[in-house]
């Protein structure tokens, strides 16, 4: 199996995708798929990369982990594909997108059209065994989204960092304070969304420091489907 990554990733991650930990990650994959189910399905590995060339990133919003249960992940963070009910995660996300800015919860989970705008949605390890929560972390996979994290943190234009949770926080540290911004809150679970992430506004507070930039606003909208 090898790492098909789009192109303009393939240039910026050239030297990352010589690394002997990625061959470990290949073979571990490989088994993994062959004695279990793996989300999200082998096509959908790098929709993140694919949605969002490198070039266009504007803000990068990090999760952690894919959903494991039946047709949840397809590569992008938060994101179920449409007719697939909503992770909690996600419904809080859009209860505050409408607290937020007045925008109408959408009737499906699909962030295709922010990464489309310049939103990579990345989770720091990109697969997971069916039903088991975290079961492909320390495989290699934080090693390789560290490395695109430091990548969108060379690119000469700012660049809005959003950091949910203690998790993402400790992403930090690949992150260059004086050029880029970083809007950080309770990450969306259930667990913590009542401890600081409802109330927020980060919807209208990315939109306010692209407008700083200089680049364009996020049109957050979901269209029903």
């Amino acid at each position: 199996m090898a790492f098909d990554l789009p192109e303009d990733w393939q240039d910026v991650l050239a030297e990352e995708l010589n690394q002997s930990y990625l061959q470990q990650l290949r073979t571990f994959l490989e088994e993994e798929r062959r004695q279990h189910i793996v989300y999200p399905p082998e096509a959908d590995l790098f929709s993140a990369l694919s949605f969002t060339p490198y070039r266009k990133v504007k803000v990068l919003l990090l999760g952690q982990d894919p959903y494991h249960n039946e047709d949840q992940a397809h590569g992008l963070s938060f994101s179920v594909r449409p007719g697939v009910p909503l992770p909690p995660s996600l419904r809080n996300m859009f209860k505050e997108l409408e607290d937020d800015l007045g925008l109408p919860r959408p009737n499906n989970g699909s962030l295709v059209p922010w990464a489309r705008q310049g939103v990579l949605m990345l989770n720091a390890v990109l697969t997971v065994r069916a039903r088991q929560a975290n079961s492909h972390k320390n495989r290699g996979w934080e090693t390789f989204t560290d490395a695109i994290i430091r990548k969108v943190n060379e690119k000469t234009e700012p660049v809005v960092f959003v950091l949910w949770g203690n998790y993402a926080k400790k992403k930090k540290k690949w992150i260059d304070t004086q050029r880029h911004v970083i809007i950080e809150s309770a990450h969306p679970s259930p667990l913590s969304a009542k401890k600081g992430f409802f109330g927020s506004r980060p919807f209208s507070t990315i939109n306010r420091a692209l407008r700083e930039q200089g680049h364009s606003e996020i049109d957050w909208r979901i269209s029903d489907q």
